[in-house]
């Protein structure tokens, strides 16, 4: 596997365009376009909150009933969440409107938006912009790249990532985007990812395959507890690599499956890491646990803990919070066994032993916690599995960020 350049617009068959259609922005671009020389095998995943966006609605309706898919169209600024029977004729406008220009059937068209709930998109202004990026798709590098920027909200940079691997005697390329720096919770997040294969697969190994893999990646991060209206993952398929199709579980389906966690994992970590207002990337694996569900339970409790979160800030290695959140995460383990290491760029350092702190340096301990990345690793002594989560300070510029957001 090997890291390349570019997005949504590496794999074969794959174009991109974006434009500033001044849906709530008024000084940059807000609407990107996917689309896809070939019809696509399409997956999806989405939010788990009841309150469910126009745009999820429409998209889980075209990944479980359309013969194929061949286009997205995102929006920032509306969420187009809590918009009730307009709202989602608006996605039905947006897809047809997507239709008459690509010539496809609009049910092969996805949709999705970020941004203020409670607003109605303004669909003239969605309209024209449609009308300007269909003439501008484009499979280059900085098309993909753009329309990684234009599907930011709150983010402070773009997200994107791709890999080639060697399947079936075929090169094989995986690109994806992201956005997503607030809202973000376990259980997807205020984020939307696209991802884009130009492999061969069945639709029911390509779902399989995403659905399995944001279990350790989407879903093990988290910023600040909330889970969106809107957390969408969208797996485009077209098959142009020319690889045999992948119809059962074999060496090829696992190289694929590696690929993709790849993608998904990077996207993941840098949304964590782009949370709103933060200084660091905070990294939480438990090892040594008896299960895995104890392992995930108890990293996700650590990155959601606000006063562990706080101390990540403070650059402070209050170890007891992190000892805290596991106690109360529900799942059972010796406090009297535990082992926690603190990492980064800067070195590692053990600061307790058996649930008891060692005689560390906390100047060293602060040089540590410091970098704009950093682990805390905890062994509980009770087996092999291991679960990894990822989070993000708590700072005060979160708490302005989000006080006037929609105003």
């Amino acid at each position: 596997m090997r890291h390349i350049e570019g997005g949504v617009t590496a794999a074969r068959g794959f174009q991109a365009a974006s434009t500033a259609a001044g849906i709530k922005y008024k000084d940059r671009m807000d609407m990107a376009m996917i689309f896809s020389q070939a019809p696509c095998r399409v997956a999806g995943t989405f939010t788990t909150n009841v309150v469910k966006a126009a745009p999820v609605k429409w998209d889980q309706q075209v990944v479980k009933e359309s013969a194929y898919a061949q286009a997205v169209v995102v929006n920032a600024g509306i969420a187009n969440a809590c918009t009730g029977a307009e709202g989602y004729g608006y996605c039905r406008d947006t897809a047809q409107a997507v239709s008459e220009l690509l010539k496809l059937p609009k049910e092969a068209v996805l949709v999705a938006s970020t941004g203020v709930i409670g607003m109605q998109l303004p669909m003239e202004r969605i309209r024209t912009g449609i009308g300007k990026m269909v003439p501008e798709l484009d499979d280059s590098v900085e098309s993909g790249t753009l329309a990684a920027q234009a599907i930011m909200t709150t983010d402070t940079q773009k997200k994107e990532v791709a890999v080639q691997v060697e399947i079936g005697g075929r090169t094989v390329t995986v690109g994806g985007m992201c956005k997503g720096s607030g809202m973000i919770h376990p259980n997807m997040c205020t984020m939307l990812a696209f991802v884009t294969t130009d492999l061969a697969i069945s639709r029911e190994l390509l779902q399989e395959a995403l659905s399995e893999d944001i279990k350790d990646t989407y879903n093990m991060i988290s910023v600040d507890g909330d889970t969106s209206t809107n957390d969408t993952v969208l797996l485009l398929a077209n098959g142009m690599a020319g690889n045999p199709e992948i119809t059962e579980k074999n060496q090829d389906y696992e190289t694929f499956c590696k690929a993709l966690n790849m993608v998904n994992e990077t996207l993941a970590k840098k949304m964590a890491g782009d949370g709103e207002g933060c200084t660091a990337l905070f990294e939480v694996k438990i090892i040594g646990a008896e299960t895995k569900e104890q392992a995930v339970t108890l990293s996700k409790s650590v990155i959601t803990s606000n006063l562990t979160k706080a101390a990540i800030f403070g650059h402070d290695a209050n170890w007891g919070r992190i000892l805290c959140a596991m106690g109360y995460s529900g799942a059972r383990f010796d406090p009297e066994q535990v082992d926690l290491f603190f990492e980064s760029r800067a070195g590692k350092l053990k600061i307790i032993e058996n649930g008891v702190a060692l005689p560390y340096s906390e100047e060293e301990a602060t040089k540590i916690l410091s970098e704009p990345e950093v682990t805390a690793t905890a062994d509980i002594k009770m087996g092999e599995a291991t679960a990894t989560a990822w989070g993000c300070d708590l700072t005060f510029d979160y708490v302005k960020i989000n006080a006037d957001y929609r105003s």
